[in-house]
């Protein structure tokens, strides 16, 4: 039997072919390798290095890391985050998993559905503006749903404010009048500290502008009801979710209660089904069918074969303008890890660093280290066949060419004597097209990224649903707000310089 070390020596001595070669050779024989289409999404990996011997090792390696076994424990309940001790049950909010964990979620769906509809038939008064606090993953999820689907239907005028500099929050206020706001206040613990310091602070707006009840204007979205209970929100207006359900997993739960909000009930769950739609294509797909795991060997040939250490993501639509921040958090709080799941050291590359921006506008500021820098980083372009305005063809046309030229581009290169003109290529792309870019398929695609994650962790062997490396800088900035750990010489000189005595 293959064991994990035998398939990562396999990948090792396994040689890249140039791509070129890859994929003038037997065209055909390579879409069909590398091609997958799974919700209306076509996923395109035909130029990357992989082929079948690095497919080979790293099936292998799945097997021997047990990944169907680790599979089958997320979608039952099993304990999946061994330091926590708990089930990682995200998929049960999009109606995929154990009965229970999916019957649970089902009925607090309901009782946020409930809630939209009060708000709807103005048991709040007359409510036109909706201020989301959070942070993380309680902001992030909820400001891309709203950004990419709420362009030309957001009943409600929605502000995500997620950074504790009052700057943010005051410039949510300018636009909203406060006898029209609601404010939902996202926390899985309802204990984060910048959370609570701007809830605190618009519910002091609320009181200085004369309204009765303002704590009455607060729903809360947490895991802990408690706790948002005695900060002063009524229970009524609580909208609970699972603490099996990680943070930057729960897009899903109430935390996107601003997408039901904005973009009304029927989106959500189309959003929730185009998710289950790619949950049951992960469980069922075996090997490199499974377009999640086959995302995976990609990541692992770049990051542990090839040396990358970053991966950037380029969006070729300005409604997903938010997704490589979104990204960021799930890939690299996931995945940024150095110990497998028994506690010994990783010993290789773990999450590569994501990153990335908006096309067309990237290629005129970071796209000439991708063509002719000193690093190879594997590139992934989205982008959607129909576009979302009702001007000249030629935009779409002109953003479309682009998007499938810097691919080209980056493959091909283009040689010349003269050194400054010289483009190398061989450089990878990924291609992710969408038919349409609305609530099913970004659920789809959300749910994607995040199997993708998890397949990684299983290749690893690592566990992607603690986030530990996040609790020391918070520790310490109490510390320092408490005056109640000391620091060393060169921190304290700091903070004499930005905090004075």
């Amino acid at each position: 039997m293959t064991t994990a070390a035998d398939a990562w020596q396999a990948l090792a001595d396994w040689e890249p072919r140039p791509l070129a070669g890859l994929v003038g050779a037997d065209p055909e024989a390579r879409l069909q390798l590398l091609v997958r289409s799974v919700a209306d999404i076509r996923f395109d990996f035909a130029k990357t290095h992989l082929d079948e011997a690095a497919i080979a090792a790293l099936l292998d390696l799945a097997k021997a890391q047990d990944f169907a076994g680790r599979r089958k424990a997320l979608f039952s309940g099993g304990i999946v985050n061994p330091s926590e001790g708990r089930a990682a049950e995200h998929s049960a909010e999009r109606g995929e998993g154990a009965p229970d964990p999916v019957h649970r979620a089902q009925l607090l769906h309901q009782r946020m559905r409930m809630l939209v509809d009060a708000i709807e038939a103005g048991a709040f008064g007359e409510i036109r503006h909706l201020l989301h606090i959070g942070i993380g993953g309680s902001a992030l999820g909820p400001d891309l749903l709203v950004d990419a689907l709420g362009r030309h239907g957001s009943r409600y005028d929605v502000a995500v404010v997620s950074n504790v500099d009052g700057a943010a929050l005051s410039e949510a206020f300018a636009g909203f009048s406060p006898e029209h706001t609601l404010v939902a206040v996202a926390s899985k613990t309802f204990t984060t500290t910048e959370t609570l310091l701007n809830a605190a602070s618009a519910l002091q707006w609320l009181e200085e502008a004369g309204i009765e009840d303002a704590l009455g204007r607060f729903i809360a979205l947490t895991a802990h009801p408690d706790k948002a209970m005695e900060w002063g929100i009524d229970e009524t207006r609580i909208l609970p979710f699972s603490e099996t359900v990680g943070g930057r997993y729960s897009l899903w739960s109430s935390i996107g209660f601003p997408a039901a909000l904005a973009l009304g009930w029927d989106a959500f769950a189309d959003l929730l089904e185009g998710a289950a739609e790619m949950d049951r294509h992960f469980r069922l797909a075996e090997g490199a069918d499974n377009i999640c795991l086959l995302a995976a060997f990609v990541d692992q040939l770049y990051a542990n074969r090839l040396g990358c250490q970053t991966r950037a993501v380029f969006a070729y639509d300005e409604r997903l303008r938010l997704l490589p921040a979104y990204l960021q958090q799930l890939e690299m709080e996931s995945n940024g890890k150095s110990v497998t799941l028994d506690g010994a050291p990783l010993g290789r590359a773990s999450a590569p660093i994501t990153w990335g921006g908006v096309g067309t506008d990237a290629q005129h500021a970071v796209f000439q280290l991708l063509h002719q820098g000193t690093h190879l980083t594997p590139v992934e372009f989205i982008v959607a066949r129909e576009p979302d305005h009702l001007l000249d063809d030629a935009h779409h046309e002109t953003l479309v060419g682009n998007c499938i030229a810097q691919g080209a581009a980056l493959m091909a290169g283009r040689a010349s004597e003269d050194g400054a003109r010289h483009y190398p290529g061989n450089r990878p792309s990924t291609t992710i097209l969408l038919d349409q870019i609305n609530p099913r398929s970004l659920g789809a695609l959300i749910a994607f990224f995040e199997h993708r994650v998890f397949a990684n962790a299983v290749l690893l062997g690592i566990n992607p649903f603690d986030q530990f490396g996040v609790e020391l800088g918070k520790e310490m900035a109490k510390g320092l707000a408490e005056g109640s750990m000391e620091f060393d010489p060169a921190t304290r000189a700091l903070m004499l310089a930005a905090l004075g005595d």
